[in-house]
């Protein structure tokens, strides 16, 4: 798990993980949605698209929000706590696919969709290494 951010004086933070207690600044955030951005659009992700988001309330939900929109796709938010007969439900009505979550019951309910390409949280960020990362070098 990342550890929170050291903030500067010039950087606002935008989002604290009350689970992880990480700190989430503006730059990060610019920084990842750009990179989330350009891994949607490499997996066919178009203007229009349904883009299902299953994940739990935190940055990565922020981040990937953030993406769908940049790519002109229309963000459709599946509570991360839906039980299986109603993730099923929602997938099926939203005919996407594509999708974006690591959690194994959303994966399980949208198996028979149309859903056809499942991109997980750490593929949104193959592009941007954070300041944090290269801090620790």
């Amino acid at each position: 798990m990342p550890l929170p951010t050291v903030v500067g004086m010039d950087e606002r933070i935008v989002m604290v993980d009350s689970a992880t207690g990480l700190r989430l600044t503006e730059g990060e955030l610019d920084e990842w949605s750009a990179a989330a951005t350009v891994q949607l659009r490499r997996r066919g992700v178009r203007l229009g698209d349904s883009v299902l988001i299953c994940l739990p309330v935190g940055p990565h939900l922020l981040v990937a929000t953030d993406a769908v929109i940049a790519v002109g796709a229309v963000a459709w938010p599946l509570p991360a706590e839906l039980d299986a007969c109603d993730l099923r439900r929602r997938i099926l009505a939203s005919h996407a696919r594509v999708m974006i979550s690591d959690l194994p019951q959303a994966l399980d309910a949208a198996d028979g969709s149309r859903v056809r390409t499942v991109v997980s949280v750490a593929d949104l960020r193959v592009l941007a290494p954070s300041r944090r990362d290269a801090d620790r070098r």
